[in-house]
């Protein structure tokens, strides 16, 4: 990790003071997966090509760098509308504005060896188009990592039915930005259905968090903690990421980015809804 003067998480991360932050421990099991795909393609002399759709900040690059000392990764980023302090904007190797509900068309399909797309989808009002999209740039054999915030049922009906009829009643004003409500097991099937992946893992994250419990994140054992609580039983855990990989078509080909089934997890926003398309840099993401 690296060394910073004022507290960060997981030594990379500024943004969070705690050091072990379990909001942050997302992008850190997604840097750990990285960490093990990259040597092997700097191996074979290849480049993984990875898209972050809901870029955000920047922040997967903040945390996948610490592993890409080769500079094995090229990353590429679409968001609704690009932020100003996006971490390292020139070391992107593409940035796009556009909207995930209309399917990307300017990205080629079966293109990257590893998409991501992290506190996203419960944002959007339908899923179906979201996700097959995500599942049609993803190259054949390449890893799928997609996380969302959870209910233990029958929580996710109240917070979907229920929440927005008490808003109307007591003419509440908050906007609420999540515009669904997904069990572990409903995001699955969404997934079994409008995408052509296999699953490998879900693992949760945020088992016991926020309010007074927050300073226990600077002490390492509390992460592990809510980690292992995350592997054992994702589904009571406040969000979960699911980590996949595309189905082979026609002739089998050896993947850059297939995390293998049994890969030991260390332990380790935005909302798309603008159709203002607008491509920016490399001949990668050009229309087809």
């Amino acid at each position: 990790m690296t060394n910073h003067t004022v507290p960060c998480a997981f030594g990379v991360d500024p943004t969070r003071k705690e050091r072990f932050s379990l909001r942050q421990a997302r992008y850190y099991a997604i840097a750990q997966d990285m960490a093990r795909l990259i040597p092997a393609a700097s191996q074979r002399g290849e480049t993984i090509q990875l898209l972050d759709v809901g870029v955000w900040n920047g922040v997967s690059m903040r945390y996948i760098e610490e592993h890409n000392d080769l500079g094995t990764v090229e990353f590429h980023g679409v968001d609704l509308k690009l932020r100003d302090n996006l971490y390292k904007r020139d070391a992107w190797s593409s940035l796009t504005e556009g909207d995930l509900l209309s399917g990307l068309p300017f990205l080629p399909s079966n293109h990257f060896d590893v998409v991501i797309c992290e506190q996203v989808l419960e944002h959007l009002p339908t899923i179906d188009v979201a996700l097959e999209t995500l599942s049609r740039v993803l190259k054949p054999g390449g890893t799928m990592i997609l996380g969302v915030p959870i209910f233990t049922p029958p929580a996710q009906v109240i917070r979907k039915h229920a929440v927005p009829v008490w808003d109307r009643l007591i003419g509440t004003k908050k906007t609420r930005g999540h515009l669904q409500a997904f069990t572990r097991g409903s995001f699955l099937r969404a997934m079994n259905r409008y995408c052509d992946v296999s699953v490998q893992q879900t693992r949760g994250f945020r088992t016991i968090s926020g309010g007074p419990l927050r300073p226990l994140e600077n002490y390492r054992w509390w992460w592990q903690l809510n980690c292992s609580i995350g592997r054992i039983a994702p589904a009571l855990c406040t969000e979960i990421q699911v980590v996949a990989t595309k189905n082979l078509v026609h002739e089998p080909r050896q993947p850059v980015c297939a995390l293998p089934v049994e890969a030991a997890i260390q332990p380790s926003s935005t909302l798309l809804t603008n159709a203002a398309v607008r491509t920016r840099t490399s001949d990668v993401l050009a229309p087809t």
